[in-house]
């Protein structure tokens, strides 16, 4: 029997979630009008912040007194493509093939907490709270947490400002308190065409960029020397690679261009801003030896993305409610990122704890297991009872 009575209006929710194609390179709106019409419903105070330029749109929505104090519940609206994915199964139907699983795009990540929350909704929307609960719906997670800060920076110059955050990412709804972060960077190099022979008429754009593919080799092995010896991590360091690289015409050909791109997961000790700052440098200095022989010559940085790690708490209070709440005492990291740099930044107190595994996200046939929906109603349910005092 479901520990929760909440269960079953929680996967009718979730049906028609996963209805709603958020893929990142969609509109989320849809699915904004969808839920904000249900919490308005209900006496909520919403608001939405949208991107700039009104394709998207992030949701805020409390519940409760209007006094400081009180839980965020944050999840993201968007997911990632099913393209070229072997399915078994339409992705955007929910699908119960009877063996306790529910399948489809965003079950795990992260629609099933969502359907969680509104199953709740109409119960928070009817309690007696002391303290109020926010819900904060993002857009564009899935391509580096672009929607989340300017929905972190309305909720902390509004009226209420809460004093804690479950981030409801897949946790197998058990209790993590850090996480890497996520840094990338993208660096095109212009140089003049010139044949190969003639080196000093042009500028290799890929001879180039070596040196600066060398800087973040030596970056990424700096960091697994600096990571102390206790790390919680797995690996124990913050890593840093190169997964993209173009450029060139002919091997007989000095290259007009080369572009590249590294992603940096970093633990909450390192420093990408420093080495961004250093790659910078390093650039500047390559440039001027190519504006030798091509005064035209550039190099561009581009920041593509800036996660924040989320570091550990020292008796941070939203641990304690999501260990009182779970009664999971264990010491639990993850090297994924999600939102809860960002809101730790806004000097907020954050826990990730949601349903489902991360070993299913992203994946062919993602699913959420229909007991993972339970325990996170509960989970819902007792959290409503402790802002009642």
């Amino acid at each position: 029997m479901p520990a929760s009575t909440h269960l079953d209006t929680a996967i009718t929710e979730l049906r028609e979630l996963v209805a709603f194609d958020t893929t990142s390179r969609n509109s989320n709106l849809p699915l904004i009008d969808h839920v904000e019409a249900k919490l308005l419903a209900l006496g909520a105070v919403c608001e939405r912040i949208p991107s700039e330029d009104g394709s998207k749109a992030n949701l805020h929505a409390r519940f409760g007194p209007v006094v400081d104090g009180g839980v965020v519940l944050s999840g993201h609206t968007d997911v990632v493509p099913v393209d070229g994915q072997p399915w078994t199964s339409d992705p955007w139907v929910l699908t119960d093939k009877g063996d306790g699983l529910l399948y489809g795009r965003g079950t795990c990540d992260m629609k099933g907490f969502s359907a969680c929350i509104l199953a709740l909704a109409p119960t928070i929307a009817a309690a007696n709270l002391k303290k109020p609960v926010h819900i904060a719906l993002s857009f564009d997670e899935e391509v580096g947490c672009l929607g989340a800060p300017a929905l972190i920076d309305r909720i902390m110059a509004g009226p209420v400002k809460p004093a804690m955050v479950v981030v409801g990412e897949p946790t197998d709804m058990k209790v993590v308190t850090a996480h890497k972060g996520l840094f990338s960077v993208v660096v095109k190099v212009r140089g003049r065409e010139a044949h190969s022979s003639l080196v000093r008429d042009g500028a290799c754009a890929v001879t180039h960029a070596v040196p600066l593919m060398q800087y973040l080799v030596d970056q990424a092995q700096a960091m697994q020397a600096a990571a102390p010896a206790d790390s919680p991590f797995n690996p124990p360091h913050g890593t840093l690679t190169i997964g993209e690289i173009k450029g060139g015409t002919a091997l007989n050909i000095l290259a007009l261009d080369c572009e590249f791109g590294t992603l940096m997961r970093p633990c909450p000790w390192d420093d990408p801003h420093a080495m961004a700052d250093g790659l910078r440098n390093r650039a500047a200095i390559i440039e001027a030896e190519m504006k030798k022989s091509a005064p035209e010559a550039s190099i561009e940085i581009k920041v593509r993305s800036d996660v924040p790690a989320f570091a550990p708490e020292i008796d941070g209070a939203a641990e304690r409610l999501a260990r009182q709440l779970t009664g999971d005492n264990s010491t639990r990291v993850v090297s994924y990122g999600t939102e809860a740099g960002q809101f730790q930044a806004a000097g907020l107190s954050v826990v990730v704890c949601g349903p489902g595994s991360i070993s299913q996200a992203h994946q062919p046939d993602e699913f959420v297991a229909i007991d993972q929906l339970d325990q996170c109603c509960v989970f819902l349910e007792k959290m409503v009872r402790v802002l009642e005092g």
